[in-house]
């Protein structure tokens, strides 16, 4: 509860001009304040997300598994990064969205805005477009390349990035197979529209994926401490691919 001796209206006018990392200061100022930003559907954070998101964002199914205004904002503020993309990859207005120019012999790549190196994170990756010859989803750190000639598994294909390509159900770090995955027997193939949720073990050195909500078990083990980004590679033209940020995954 607010202290009473707190005026709501006045505190909600206040922190809706200051910036997130203002209000995550003001948070840790006293219990009122924190129970009063607690709510993730306050008007506060909804100020916040009609002010920085896109219009078409707010309530596009695409968001459909963040629920509140500050979860909503959370993943904008982790969604692609169209500053650290293949010149032949653009961000859509809504901000989630990849999409790849019809561009012949060329593989590319987007990473997110924010990477990890502690912690645990979850974010769903849906590819909302033809997948091609190669498709691959992971992570990479910032020395990963995000542009190749030819088709190629880009992601993987180095020394700083891990990924599942999504086509040959195979996973590929350094320029090699890892084996197979999921280890199923028969594992069906990704169908276009499914959410992917990828999930990230800064403390335990794993990354894992999720599909209609059944884990498919870790794919790679021994990462390294580094800052890490969710990273797509593509080769079809035209294809597009969405990533929302989840937060915290949930065990069980």
């Amino acid at each position: 509860m607010v202290d009473p001796l707190c005026n709501y209206n006045v505190l909600e006018a206040i922190f809706s001009y200051l910036e997130l990392n203002d209000l995550n200061r003001c948070s840790q100022v006293c219990k009122s304040w924190y129970h009063f930003l607690n709510d993730e559907n306050s008007d506060v954070w909804r100020w916040h997300c009609l002010r920085k998101l896109p219009k078409e964002s707010v309530k596009s199914d695409l968001l459909a598994s963040v629920t509140t205004y500050k979860t909503k904002l959370r993943a904008y503020l982790h969604a692609w990064n169209p500053n650290d993309c293949s010149r032949n990859v653009y961000i859509k207005p809504n901000g989630f969205t990849l999409h790849r120019n019809p561009v012949a012999q060329s593989t590319d790549a987007a990473r997110s805005k924010i990477g990890f190196r502690q912690g645990r994170h979850a974010w769903e990756v849906i590819w909302e477009g033809p997948l091609g010859t190669v498709a691959v989803i992971g992570i990479s750190t910032k020395e990963a390349a995000l542009q190749c000639h030819g088709y190629v598994a880009l992601l993987g294909s180095d020394d700083q990035s891990w990924g599942w390509n999504l086509v040959e159900n195979h996973l590929l770090h350094n320029g090699d197979m890892q084996g197979n995955y999921p280890l199923l027997n028969n594992a069906p193939k990704y169908q276009v529209g499914e959410r992917i949720r990828v999930i990230l073990d800064c403390d335990d050195n794993t990354l894992s994926f999720e599909k209609n909500y059944e884990f498919l078990g870790v794919a790679f083990r021994g990462l390294p401490d580094k800052k890490l980004y969710p990273t797509v590679s593509a080769v079809y033209g035209n294809t597009e691919v969405s990533m929302v940020y989840l937060g915290t995954p949930l065990d069980g």
